[in-house]
């Protein structure tokens, strides 16, 4: 297949999609096309007004789209379970959970439970939810669990187990790979525990696209993207990996979309490749063990 777009995604009528951060950016544009077509689209997001106005902007693009609304603070693991329990209640079935949210090299701060703020939002949180949600995308046959993670996993050689929370010589770039690299090693550890069922796990990256992520930038950070800002591809094509991997119907357990352009910056969805470190087997077991004790979130797939 050449170019994967919106246009290659099947008919999502009758399914089910929840998708974190889907207010804005990456989270918004998936949504938008699996809204128009035919899945009823669930955006879990913090803020209710935004979320609102990002449903509404939904069905003015696509009239009739089915969309609801579902409050989620993912630094906050009260709100996760809650988020979870009501999304349990409303749903006997959830066909994907695109773990879209996350945040992007903060100055040092912390989610409400003490963990640092990258590592806490964009893997922790997601950790919590989807083994919380898990039982019903296993109701789901061939649901799908897509986590989204960034080429700056490759900023550090491994998880920094010694010292999860960042709480000496704190990084923020780095912090922020720690994140991304965790987002990966929850993939594939979740697949390794799925390849039993009718549900696979896949990961995706949108490349280097125009989003609000880029606002905490460090400075010198920031000067580099301003300049290389021309080569961002904008926020619908930023969303085809995590569409292609949620949609496609040849997309296999524990594959990686990006995009197919030089650096995997921009361009159309393809499989491409990870770290070794974000394939070390044993670390990826020690990371969901401590994310286990950390969440107090056990999954239900050994």
């Amino acid at each position: 297949m050449s170019k994967w777009t919106t246009a290659n995604i099947p008919d999502q009528t009758g399914r089910t999609a929840v998708i974190t951060g889907a207010n804005t950016g990456l989270g918004y544009e998936t949504a938008a096309a699996l809204a128009a077509r035919g899945a009823h689209v669930v955006l879990a997001v913090r803020n209710l007004e935004k979320g609102k106005a990002a449903a509404d902007l939904i069905v003015g693009r696509s009239p009739g789209a089915s969309v609801a609304l579902q409050e989620l603070d993912l630094t906050s693991l009260a709100s996760v379970r809650s988020a979870a329990g009501q999304l349990r209640s409303e749903y006997d079935s959830i066909d994907l959970l695109i773990n879209n949210a996350g945040v992007m090299m903060t100055p040092r701060s912390t989610t409400k439970d003490g963990f640092e703020l990258q590592f806490g939002t964009n893997h922790l949180g997601h950790f919590a939810l989807t083994n919380l949600l898990l039982d019903r995308v296993l109701a789901a046959p061939g649901s799908r669990i897509v986590t989204v993670s960034s080429t700056g996993h490759r900023f550090v050689r491994g998880i920094r187990f010694h010292d999860l929370q960042w709480e000496q010589q704190y990084n923020r770039v780095r912090a922020y790979g720690q994140s991304k690299l965790a987002n990966l090693m929850f993939t594939y550890e979740l697949q390794r525990r799925l390849h039993n069922t009718q549900t696979i796990a896949a990961a995706a990256h949108p490349g280097g696209s125009k989003t609000e992520l880029t606002r905490n930038l460090p400075r010198p950070v920031a000067a580099l993207s301003s300049l290389l800002e021309p080569l961002f591809q904008d926020a619908d094509m930023g969303a085809l990996p995590s569409l292609r991997a949620a949609t496609d119907p040849g997309v296999l357990g524990g594959q990686y979309f990006g995009p197919d352009g030089f650096g995997e910056q921009r361009g159309y969805p393809k499989i491409v490749g990870s770290t070794d470190a974000s394939h070390d087997a044993d670390a990826q077991r020690r990371l969901w063990a401590v994310s286990e004790e950390l969440t107090s979130v056990s999954s239900p797939v050994i």
